[in-house]
């Protein structure tokens, strides 16, 4: 019998016990249903996917602790993970929580926030413990977090510290020796250049912090500076990588019935770029390979088509399509052509040429592109 098929197997069995099982048969129900989806995860479907996110959501309410953390620590491992059950246990108790905190790349930037605005300081020391932590997330930790939280924080050499963020940590410096301490310690923070634009209570703290660390050469320090700005500033360009860990929470946002307008708006506003083509590429129901194509590609044309589909406003089309990681970053005059195009297509025409590609396989661009071409 197959694995898929023992999974079959272990629904039927739930739907049998229809709330009648003991607790000790809950308890290696939930274990046996987790276990086998770390097996068949990356064969499984949506509708399966879903399957196994509602069992495992309600189980998840008639089991212990041990229980729940040992499920927790099999789901931080995978890269799809069924997104509401995720979720659930993330915002658990931090020994459930813990390891989903610091190791699942299934938990978005917007996930992490809200934890760390409603859960424990535990709970934001795991997430600052993250092998990388991006600027957003950081500055909530500093805005709602303890010492405890904050000191790991910025202790983690792969925590993004954006300009804003390092005045909240310098003026919490100014109250806090241990936060005082350790921003002390790093050496990508460019002192002298964030000296002139922070207020006068936090100058005066710069005055110790921004003392030269012996044994760093300040060149190097510069360097490392300087990578770190420019990669948080700089959001084009495709990353397999990112794609992945992107694809993959979108999916889990998808799994929680929240992959809406407002979604692709936050990565609009907050250039997530590779969540932003992952979104569509959901919506749309193409396969990752044929979006990846488009950007690597620069097609425009098969973007823009794809994109009035969707049904998008010609606002979020313009700060979707600026957002997306191309292979090279569109020019101005870039934008204002595929947006010109944008409001000249209309909607069925757009969806009749995207089901022809679907339906072909999207071998048709030559033909769309001709038939683009009468309203550029």
């Amino acid at each position: 019998m197959s694995e898929l098929d023992e999974g079959q197997r272990a629904f039927s069995s739930f739907r049998a016990l229809n709330g009648e099982a003991s607790h000790s048969e809950r308890e290696q129900l939930f274990r046996n249903m987790a276990e086998l989806f770390t097996y068949v995860s990356d064969r499984c479907d949506d509708e399966q996917v879903a399957q196994y996110d509602e069992v495992l959501c309600q189980l998840a309410e008639f089991v212990e602790v041990e229980t729940r953390a040992h499920v927790a620590s099999l789901l931080a491992q995978l890269d799809r993970a069924p997104g509401t059950v995720v979720v659930k246990l993330a915002n658990d108790d931090i020994e459930v929580a813990r390891p989903l905190l610091q190791f699942s790349n299934v938990l978005s930037d917007d996930d992490l926030i809200d934890i760390i605005t409603h859960q424990s300081d535990l709970h934001r020391e795991a997430i600052a413990s993250r092998f990388t932590v991006a600027g957003r997330v950081g500055e909530a930790i500093v805005d709602h977090g303890e010492t405890g939280s904050v000191v790991r924080l910025v202790r983690n050499a792969k925590a993004e510290l954006p300009r804003a963020t390092l005045e909240k940590l310098v003026e919490r410096g100014t109250k806090d020796a241990d936060i005082a301490a350790d921003l002390r310690g790093r050496i990508d923070i460019d002192w002298r250049s964030l000296r002139g634009e922070i207020d006068d209570v936090a100058s005066k703290v710069l005055e110790t912090l921004g003392q030269p660390n012996r044994g760093v050469d300040p060149v190097t320090a510069g360097k490392i500076n300087a990578v770190v700005y420019n990669r948080m500033r700089n959001r084009a360009g495709f990353s397999a990588n990112e794609w992945k860990v992107a694809y993959n929470q979108v999916k889990a946002l998808s799994d929680r019935k929240q992959l809406d307008e407002r979604a692709l708006a936050r990565f609009a506003r907050f250039g997530y770029g590779h969540h932003a083509a992952a979104a569509l590429t959901v919506r749309l129901q193409v396969k990752p390979e044929v979006f990846v194509k488009w950007l690597a590609g620069q097609d425009y044309v098969a973007a823009t088509v794809a994109l009035k589909a969707a049904g998008l406003s010609p606002d979020l089309f313009e700060a979707i399509f600026a957002t997306m990681p191309w292979r090279d970053m569109p020019t101005p005059e870039d934008i204002k052509m595929v947006a010109s195009r944008f409001a000249a297509l209309e909607q069925e025409e757009a969806t009749g040429i995207f089901e022809l590609w679907r339906a072909h396989s999207f071998r048709k661009r030559a033909v769309t592109e001709d038939r683009l071409a009468a309203h550029g």
